[in-house]
């Protein structure tokens, strides 16, 4: 077999139903092999090689499964490295495959040559240069494993076009699977620290639990929600912790951060224990650390050491599996009953006070304008239960992941660390291919759509049916919310003129609609929703508005804005 051949058969070996590409002179060898395993492996072809790592991780994400990318040499391997910064921060497994000019052109700056193994080791989790064919087996199945063992990643594996060319001329056995029971050393549960943290946690009079996407990682929401119960202890989460707590729960109070819940953002710094599941404290989430309590007693419990004491300093840490971890938490941690009623009527209270000034607001509103939570609104009354809301980067991000309703495990996708504009129609198609039997709806803003446009092209040929909502403000909306709250109204570059979306769907055999008057809101996503078929539907909403509401970086959160 060449090596292109022994690479695919790979892929296959390891159970890859699906991979995202974009065909380029260096990976001709391979593209070649796929088409003749097209039968045991789908190539889905997109208009980018952005695109294709989008919609790699969109797959990634609602599977669990390694997505799958391949590009050319040169300008082809620069286009991911957004994808793998993406991947890297959010901890999406994915497994970039990257075709290189032959070994005997290294370094001789040859066409369409780069140097994408030094380019890439900042933004993938491991990456490596093959050159042999008889390197192919075994290093594709150990980039696979490092993708998806521990805390998840993306890799990235560059292969010369000689290696892909070359044959073997020796019978190649691939390897029976077997299974290993217990191949993390991290998964033991360490029961000195976790006596410390049930009696930290007996303890406590004002606790409240942070969940962040690591939960949803280990597969350990039916665990956090018995935990949660079991303790009757507030929940908060941070945007890519969305979704793994049923929004309608009791105990769950919203997101924390920057644009997160009211009473999470100021009962935090009044708790006497948090609990953080599976998430980094970053800056969006803990804004300013100078305002964090030094009585505040932190529990960080995570199945990456490189996250503990990273930017909060933790008073008990717990490394390791989640699912055993909370497992045993559940198992030992007996509690009085109503020992946190008082504390959770506080979060109640506070609650009402931020429906009263922003939500009442941002749904009563008189005059003609649409406003963006009132289209989320009419999302959550016609959506299937088993809904994935993919968005993209900016307010309708922001609108979307405070009001729409997750009622189901896996089931909001969005850019968090990064925040890559133009992230989610590419994801969005991913993820419709990972879960062809839930409803996909995608959320943009015309400002990211335009930025990866042409994978319209890739729905239209694979008839992909997702649904595509453009909320439309003419504006780069977010960085104008900025220049409106802290830059004096001095709007620089962010009104944006746009071309007729409907017309360009309609170009791509998609259909498409334009609502601009709120009567015609609600009628509209409903026969949307209720469509078999891919639809766009571009929504013009006020161009006076702020995702609300907001606390300024590196600010206490007394200067919230409302």
């Amino acid at each position: 077999m060449t090596g292109a051949e022994i690479l695919v058969k790979t892929l296959i070996y390891n159970k890859v139903k699906f991979l995202f590409g974009y065909p380029g002179g260096a990976v001709m060898p391979i593209y070649d092999s796929l088409f003749t395993y097209k039968k045991q492996i789908k190539h889905i072809l997109t208009r980018h090689e952005q695109g294709s790592i989008h919609a790699a991780q969109g797959y990634a994400r609602v599977t669990g499964k390694p997505g799958i990318c391949l590009s050319t040499s040169g300008p082809g391997s620069s286009n991911i490295i957004t994808g793998l910064a993406d991947a890297l921060i959010d901890s999406t497994p994915l497994l970039c495959i990257t075709g290189q000019v032959s070994s005997n052109l290294l370094g001789t700056d040859a066409f369409q040559e780069i140097d994408i193994i030094d380019i890439s080791i900042p933004v993938t989790k491991w990456n490596f240069q093959i050159t042999k064919p008889d390197q192919i087996f075994e290093v594709i199945s150990k980039g696979l494993n490092i993708a998806t063992n521990g805390r998840p990643g993306p890799v990235l594996i560059d292969i010369t076009k000689d290696a892909q060319n070359k044959e073997i001329n020796k019978v190649i056995r691939f390897p029976t699977k077997t299974t290993n029971p217990n191949p993390n050393p991290n998964l033991q549960v360490k029961k000195k620290e976790l006596q410390k943290v049930i009696k930290t946690i007996k303890k406590a009079r004002k606790p409240i639990i942070i969940i962040g996407q690591g939960v949803k990682l280990a597969n350990a929401e039916k665990k956090l929600k018995q935990f949660a119960e079991k303790t009757n202890i507030p929940v908060a989460s941070t945007l890519l912790g969305l979704g793994i707590l049923n929004t309608n729960h009791n105990l769950n109070y919203g997101m924390l951060g920057m644009h997160g819940n009211y009473q999470n953002n100021i009962l935090i710094l009044k708790s006497d224990l948090i609990i953080a599941i599976g998430l980094r404290f970053d800056d969006r989430v803990i804004v300013n650390i100078n305002n964090m309590s030094p009585k505040t007693i932190i529990i960080h419990i995570d199945i990456d050491n490189y996250e503990i004491n990273k930017r909060l300093k933790s008073t008990i840490y717990l490394l390791g599996n989640l699912t055993n971890n909370l497992n045993a938490l559940i198992k030992n941690l007996n509690l009085k009953p109503n020992s946190t009623d008082k504390w959770l009527k506080k979060f109640n209270l506070l609650k009402k006070v931020e429906s009263k000034y922003v939500k009442e607001k941002e749904f009563l509103k008189q005059q003609i304008g649409i406003t963006m939570p009132e289209v989320i609104n009419y999302i959550n009354l016609y959506k299937n239960n088993n809904c994935i809301l993919v968005t993209d980067v900016g307010q309708h991000q922001m609108s979307a992941s405070r009001y729409f309703n997750f009622t189901t495990l896996n089931s909001q996708i969005t850019s968090g660390g990064l925040g890559t504009m133009g992230f989610a129609l590419p994801a969005a198609i991913g993820a419709k291919i990972g879960a062809k039997r839930r409803q996909v709806i995608c959320i943009v803003g015309d400002g990211g759509f335009q930025m990866t446009i042409q994978e319209l092209g890739t729905i239209m040929q694979y008839e992909i049916p997702i649904k595509i909502i453009i909320l439309n403000n003419n504006f780069l909306g977010m960085v104008k919310q900025w220049q409106d709250l802290f830059f004096n109204r001095r709007f620089s570059n962010t009104k944006i003129y746009n071309p007729n979306f409907t017309q360009i769907s309609k170009a791509y055999n998609i259909k498409s609609k334009k609502v601009f008057i709120k009567d015609n809101l609600k009628p509209n996503i409903k026969k949307m929703l209720k469509s078999k078929q891919a639809v766009l539907v571009e929504i013009l909403v006020e161009k006076e508005y702020n995702t609300l509401p907001m606390i300024p970086t590196d600010k206490s959160v007394s200067k919230i804005c409302f």
